[in-house]
């Protein structure tokens, strides 16, 4: 007797089963960077004619935490991190019916205003996608080992992010 249970994200573009679009795969883009990161570059990554709905989020260096004013800061990754990062992504494609994903991060020293991190997904309707684009930010930010070094104007300093 086949199997009777329902696929969890029927419509996955990149599943083995679907003959139909054996050239598309939900993970395009996932990096960290020590260099300036892109929003055009993520947003290109997930384009996809199937796609109803694309959300992107992205995530800057404030000015200001916790009351205090913020000059500097630094992100650390641990050696583990592309393995991290990928094992979040594939997460979200396997509990979401995403069509497409990216995750770039920033490491390395920055300054207000500069891009720290750009996730992006795409699926085929837009409350999909917004789910999906949430828990991609909010689990990567949870699991995925980088460390923030917060450099305030009164001279103090502030990990972020620790074990």
């Amino acid at each position: 007797m086949p199997d009777q249970t329902p696929d969890p994200v029927p419509d996955r573009p990149d599943r083995p089963d679907r003959p139909d679009r054996p050239d598309r795969v939900a993970i395009r883009l996932l990096a960290v960077r020590e260099t300036a990161l892109s929003v055009d570059e993520v947003l290109a990554a997930v384009s996809d004619p199937g796609a109803g709905g694309v959300v992107v989020f992205v995530g800057t260096v404030r000015d200001s935490d916790d009351g205090k004013a913020v000059e500097t800061l630094g992100y650390s990754a641990h050696p583990s991190v592309d393995e991290s990062l990928r094992e979040v992504a594939e997460r979200i494609t396997t509990t979401h019916p995403v069509i497409a994903l990216a995750a770039v991060h920033r490491v390395g020293d920055l300054h207000v205003g500069d891009l720290a991190v750009v996730v992006a997904v795409s699926c085929a309707h837009r409350a999909e996608a917004f789910a999906a684009c949430r828990a991609l930010i909010d689990d990567l930010k949870a699991q995925v080992p980088i460390w923030k070094s917060q450099q305030f104007g009164d001279g103090s300093q502030q990990w972020v992010g620790l074990p």
